[in-house]
């Protein structure tokens, strides 16, 4: 019973950083976005 908690435990960190590694792309990727882009002067 213990080793399974460990195993979930383990698989919610694992999963947990990678969403914080996807979403810290998406941020710098939407601000390189934002900062290369000429503005829409209409």
């Amino acid at each position: 019973m213990f080793k399974k908690l460990l195993i979930l435990a383990g698989v919610v960190a694992v999963a947990a950083v990678v969403a914080q590694k996807i979403k810290a792309s998406n941020d710098e990727r939407a601000l390189w976005h934002e900062a290369t882009t000429s503005p829409d002067l209409r």
